[in-house]
């Protein structure tokens, strides 16, 4: 529990008490000789992002010394004992567990100030300047950790209030909630549902009773992807607007509608700012030329551990119903409704092989393209052209490339095309109807 309480303090004190402080007693000591502050605080200025674990558990230690103080009488004893010392100040362990938290911020502020009083011509002054721009970045990372902590904390307040597993997803970023009346489709009325938005999808809950703190039914659940919202009209209610998406259409009721349409458009701009830049570092990477080499180079295989999503429908994994499976063309980590799905592979030596959805339309369009090719011959009068289903028994049926044409006597001609080689196809009659 001590740990849990104090953190890495233990860490930020050898540091300080066998780095820093006796450099900072040794530049002080020999000012007039050699002033070089900021040589010495460029040096230490990178351990100072230590601070970020300390300052990222410090809600947390403020509880827990809390809680034990309620609880336990032995450790209230102690704490008051260490808080009448002399050397405390009459400050409580709290108000001295807070200093770390305002080290990094009073360096920057300190080293500002030194920087104002330097002249420009110091040989200390460009020294001085780098180690304020690290400085600056370890108070960036501090607040960077705290903004991380809080916003896994009210994942998890969430979670309890939903049940929905997938919302302590780590890339989850949770952006709003509200209280929004839900206008019904077939007529007039008007329900209360309570709103909470992320950053890839949006919550449509109803409150329901409980006596442990709020607690929601999800009644639907939207993806950002492809939402569209905008405001409306609407005879029996003002303040309308309304959230379309893929899964499903929601007319609402809200008093401050154009705060709403903006908010929930700003999270549909960065979603769709963000998978263009994942587009344009696709095309970057010669997509095309991956594509080629897809099913015939085996893939190297993301390892389970690397990944808490399915890869292509992002949907969270877990133990029962929804399990890690790997496509075996791209080595992707995907779950079994995206891997239900098989292709024969060349590196296999064409065995069926399962793959993603994605790998599988890949690879049949490229099929497609052969066997087309492969069929010109015979094919320059086709009318129709697919997959089918072929065989004798229905449970042996494998997947056929068939071929209608018309001849030039105007018969019709049911082909079907077969793998010879990997490069290679045979194309055999199936049926012959003459003209008339």
């Amino acid at each position: 529990m001590i740990r849990n309480i104090f953190s890495n303090i233990s860490s930020i004190y050898s540091f300080h008490s066998q780095f820093l402080l006796p450099d900072l007693e040794n530049c002080m000591g020999h000012w007039c000789e050699s002033p070089g502050l900021g040589s010495v605080l460029l040096q230490h200025a990178p351990f100072l992002r230590m601070y970020a674990d300390y300052v990222k558990n410090f809600e947390q230690a403020m509880e827990l010394v809390r809680t034990w103080s309620e609880r336990s009488s032995v450790f209230r004893t102690i704490v008051q004992d260490i808080q009448s010392r002399e050397v405390c100040g009459s400050l409580t362990l709290q108000h001295h567990m807070l200093e770390p938290v305002q080290r990094v911020p009073r360096y920057e502020m300190l080293l500002r100030d030194y920087l104002k009083k330097l002249p420009r011509d110091d040989p200390d002054y460009d020294l001085a300047h780098k180690s304020l721009q690290m400085i600056s970045m370890a108070a960036t990372h501090s607040n960077s950790a705290i903004h991380k902590a809080e916003s896994r904390k009210r994942l998890l307040e969430i979670y309890e209030m939903v049940g929905e597993e997938e919302v302590v997803n780590p890339t989850n970023e949770f952006l709003r909630e509200g209280r929004l009346l839900k206008l019904a489709a077939r007529n007039t009325s008007a329900m209360e549902r309570h709103l909470f938005l992320f950053n890839n999808f949006l919550l449509c809950c109803t409150p329901k009773f409980s006596l442990v703190g709020q607690r929601f039914t999800v009644r639907c659940r939207i993806g950002v992807d492809g939402m569209q919202v905008q405001q409306t009209t609407n005879e029996d209610h003002p303040h309308t607007f309304q959230v379309s998406g893929k899964e499903r259409t929601l007319e609402l009721q809200a008093r401050c509608v154009c705060v709403c349409v903006c908010v929930i458009q700003e999270a549909v701009d960065v979603f769709l700012k963000k998978h263009e830049t994942f587009k344009l570092a696709c095309k970057e990477l010669n997509v095309e030329e991956y594509t080629e080499e897809l099913g015939r180079r085996a893939p190297r295989w993301i390892r389970d551990n690397e990944v808490t999503v399915c890869m292509k429908c992002q949907e969270p994994f877990n133990a029962l119903t929804r399990r890690r499976h790997h496509c075996r063309a791209c080595g992707c980590v995907v779950c079994g409704k995206c891997s239900d799905n098989k292709v024969a592979l060349e590196y296999d030596g064409n065995k069926l092989n399962k793959v993603c959805k994605a790998c599988y339309s890949i690879l049949m369009g490229k099929k497609r393209r052969i066997l087309e090719s492969e069929a010109s011959p015979v094919s320059s009068d086709c009318v129709m052209s697919g997959f089918l289903l072929y065989g004798d028994n229905p449970k042996t049926w494998q997947q056929t490339w068939i071929i209608i044409i018309i001849d030039k006597k105007h018969n019709v001609v049911l082909y079907k095309i077969v793998p010879h080689t990997s490069e290679a196809f045979c194309i055999h009659q199936l049926l012959f109807c003459p003209f008339g």
